[in-house]
């Protein structure tokens, strides 16, 4: 740490610029932004140069490696002999985060991060390079003297919410953390304390909230930002810190948090109802159309993760919380997080779902497949599911092959991952597939070998979608106040209508009475909706077994594959939407693949050795 919050050098000013032709400049520089250090700070262009350095901290996590290593949780596998991070925690090295080759988003190679590397490095250097600039920041605003009193309130919000941010980030995975708030020189006595999780938490939802009364909703709609009006989305705002102030405290209230700072591994309904709260008061600017955020119609849900042939950035609609782009993924799909994804057998993937993992993913009615009114078939288990199922998850007999094929790969057209499928045994078994699944979502089908996909476009994935709040706000509200019918003072939105609105919006039944009425079904509901609405996107799964306490159950430290014949009896489309020839699946069982080896201490990842030697009160997690 030393290495990163003790930094010495001059200052570097820059705009943060998106490094790629295909996409519009969404934080478009202003004339004249690049200054020297002695100006840094006497007026807002200059400052705002100096802020939107820090911008560029952010990791963009799907860029690291051109891994999946951003699936830390159950949702997914790796080929065999994978060597990532999730292939690490799975083996039990749960300081994989930090070693090898290319070690995670989390670590990247240790270097700070520039516009110019490509967003290839690592949350731990990253975030605390990212508070030192901050508190410099804070503490040289006295000398923003050529700045409107609005301009003075933006810089001073930009700065205190990434101080927010990056130590929410930070103490999500590690705990309680010492809040640095200045400076510190090379000759500083370093003996500032680790707090508890919820006093860190505290003193990030003190600069969240500072942050959000100093910012607006929007840029666009003040005088500061009417010099990029159009350009702005990027630029942090109300909603992304009401958005984190919910999330802090969320966290702060799960039973994780809840039992490293009091004791007891249940929910602490103070700081649920403070979640609520302050996710009730971002909401509130979305249900009155003062902001551009809202949720998508479901036909185009794809546009929340990858582009083809447009200059808008993925998501934006939808997205509270990004990071800049910094290069394209899908165009000719050589590599990259994009071609992962694909079967082996016409690309470079080498990811399968976890079987159970996919289980999630309920009925069309909007019931789990577990439940004996469901309509759940054993004997033909893919239809009239959930439409989520056919947008994120491939299945034996789709089509994964759109344009012309040469010859010798016809035969790949429609996918088979039945036992003996070639798509299945390609590279015998050890490859994608390997679970008799695959993995949609991110990219369109025809990013293959053999579409050769070329769209112009580029996958990108959110920190925080507007979906995800909704779900926490129901979560916070439930937890807060006790039943699926409660709501966040003064405001009409239940717990039950924040997950029946994601689910309506994709054309899915509401939750079932019999989960409403009871507050754990209903939790249930919660859990398994965030697993299928948020699913493979970012560290969400994998932190919320963590804040939940759930790794020491079965269900979720198995990695399972299914396991079946391919009948004759075909399936229509009405029953499975998904282009290509499905038929009934027959002798299907499940088979686990491997246990994730876990122990209770693993609930918190391992600090850098190097770090907490740096001083006495900074010591290392239980059990390390």
């Amino acid at each position: 740490m030393k290495k990163h919050i003790n930094i010495i050098g001059g200052i570097i000013l820059m705009w943060l610029m998106f490094g790629f032709t295909s996409c519009t400049s969404y934080l478009d520089r202003t004339p004249d932004s690049v200054v020297s250090s002695t100006d840094a700070f006497v007026n807002f262009t200059n400052f705002q140069g100096y802020v939107e350095q820090i911008y560029a901290l952010v990791p963009d996590y799907t860029a690291v490696t051109w891994a999946d290593n951003w699936m830390m949780g159950d949702e997914a596998i790796n080929s065999v002999g994978g060597a990532w991070v999730d292939d690490k925690f799975d083996e039990g090295d749960y300081w994989g985060w930090q070693e090898g080759w290319i070690p995670s988003w989390l670590n990247g190679d240790g270097n700070v991060h520039t516009a110019s590397a490509g967003g290839a490095e690592g949350l731990w250097p990253n975030a605390w390079a990212g508070i030192r600039d901050v508190n410099l920041g804070l503490e040289n605003l006295d000398k923003l003297t050529d700045a409107t009193q609005e301009q003075k309130d933006f810089i001073k919000g930009q700065l205190l919410f990434f101080r927010g941010w990056f130590y929410f980030e930070l103490s999500s995975y590690f705990g309680g953390l010492p809040y640095i708030t200045h400076v510190l020189s090379p000759t500083d006595n370093l003996a500032i304390p680790r707090l508890s999780y919820q006093q860190t938490a505290d003193s990030i939802a003190k600069d969240l909230r500072a942050a959000a009364d100093l910012l607006p909703v929007d840029w666009d709609s003040t005088a500061t930002g009417a010099a990029t009006k159009g350009n702005n989305t990027l630029r942090i705002n109300k909603m992304m810190c009401l958005g984190y102030l919910g999330k802090d405290y969320l966290y702060a209230g799960s039973p994780l948090m809840n039992k490293e700072s009091t004791g007891s591994a249940t929910y602490n309904k103070g700081y649920c109802q403070k979640a609520a709260a302050a996710f009730a008061e971002m909401l509130q600017y979305v249900d009155n159309g003062k902001s551009w955020l809202h949720l998508v119609p479901f036909s185009q849900y794809s546009n929340l993760f990858w582009s083809g042939g447009s200059s808008q950035m993925p998501g934006y609609q939808e997205d509270v919380f990004t990071y800049s782009a910094f290069g394209t993924w899908l165009d000719g799909c050589p590599w990259g997080p994009a071609s992962i994804f694909s079967a082996s057998s016409i690309g470079g993937g080498y990811v399968s779902p976890n079987a159970n993992y996919v289980d999630n993913y309920g009925m069309a009615n909007g019931l789990p497949i577990t439940d004996p009114n469901s309509g759940y078939d054993p004997n033909n288990p893919w239809a009239n599911r959930d439409p989520r199922f056919y947008h994120d998850i491939v299945i034996d007999g789709d089509q994964q092959i759109y344009g012309a094929a040469p010859a010798d790969k016809e035969h790949y057209r429609d996918i088979a991952l039945y036992t003996s499928g070639e798509d299945r045994t390609y590279n015998g078994g050890a490859s994608s597939g390997r679970t008799g699944y695959l993995i949609r979502k991110f990219t369109p089908m025809t990013c293959n070998n053999i579409d050769n996909y070329s769209g112009g476009g580029y996958m990108h994935l959110a920190y925080m979608r507007l979906s995800d709040v909704y779900l926490m706000y129901a979560e916070a509200v439930l937890q807060g106040y006790g039943s699926a019918t409660s709501t966040a003072p003064g405001y009409n939105l239940t717990a039950e209508q924040a997950v029946d609105k994601i689910r309506t919006r994709a054309g899915v039944g509401p939750v079932g009475s019999a989960y409403v009425s009871d507050p754990q079904k209903f939790m249930s509901e919660i859990i398994r909706e965030r697993a299928v609405e948020l699913s493979f996107e970012a560290d969400i799964r994998f932190n919320d077994l963590r804040r939940w306490m759930l790794w020491d159950n079965k269900q979720y430290l198995e990695k399972t594959a299914i396991d079946f014949d391919r009948g004759t009896v075909s399936v229509p489309a009405s029953e499975i939407p998904s282009p290509g020839i499905h038929y009934e699946p027959v002798n299907m069982t499940k088979r686990v693949i491997l246990t994730r080896v876990f122990h209770d201490f693993n609930y918190w990842l391992p600090i850098p050795t190097k770090d907490v030697y740096l001083y006495v009160t900074f010591p290392q997690n239980p059990g390390y």
